[in-house]
């Protein structure tokens, strides 16, 4: 028997995400996965290490790597699309279910359970924390997108920009770690390679 999850999840590689804005270098699906990947594991870190909590960070990562792979599914829907009303929103979440069901079909049922913890809470407050900052994560690495096309030259996300760093402003005064890793973390981006070395 042949299952097709994983040939599915590589083509993440082929989807552009930001498709309404001149991009200076187009994003993949892939490359946003894995930065948000990256940083959700380094907010549970420092949410461990400096706060007292008790995150599973390696899940965390995991989350970040699978987070928007319904996309494969349903393509990258423009946020001001699908937060221009609450029906949409609402109605977007559930299509993005349906397609994470549909991934989760291309596995075998022995294996099965350990991906649906991926996209699905276990519903203790740890692990609700977690996704949630692996939301944070997401909105981070948007914004990162927002200063190397800014550096780049393009103006053409300095609004995304604005209204991300708004949103990252109210997640920096609601989870500790995030405002950590603005402050910290966030500067070098946008740097030369010479500047960063």
């Amino acid at each position: 028997m042949e299952y097709n999850f994983f040939a599915t999840i590589s083509r993440m590689k082929y989807i552009d995400r930001w498709a309404l804005m001149r991009n200076s270098r187009n994003e993949t699906l892939s490359e946003h996965s894995l930065e948000v990947a990256m940083i959700a594991h380094a907010l549970c870190v420092i949410g461990n290490a400096r706060y007292d909590r008790k995150l599973n960070a390696d899940h965390a990562a995991l989350i970040g790597l699978y987070h928007d792979s319904s996309e494969i599914i349903t393509g990258d829907m423009p946020t001001p699309v699908k937060y221009y009303n609450p029906e949409i929103k609402d109605a977007y979440k559930q299509v993005e279910r349906i397609a994470e069901f549909k991934l989760l079909e291309k596995l075998p049922n022995d294996l099965r359970p350990a991906f649906e913890e991926i996209y699905k809470t276990d519903g203790s407050i740890e692990d609700k924390y977690m996704r949630r900052l692996v939301k944070a994560a997401d909105k981070i690495s948007a914004y990162i997108k927002c200063i190397e096309e800014e550096k780049a030259g393009n103006t053409e996300f300095s609004t995304a920009k604005k209204s991300i760093g708004a949103a990252l402003d109210k997640l920096a005064n609601e989870f500790p770690e995030v405002k950590d890793f603005i402050e910290e973390f966030l500067p070098p981006y946008g740097k030369t390679l010479d500047e960063l070395s």
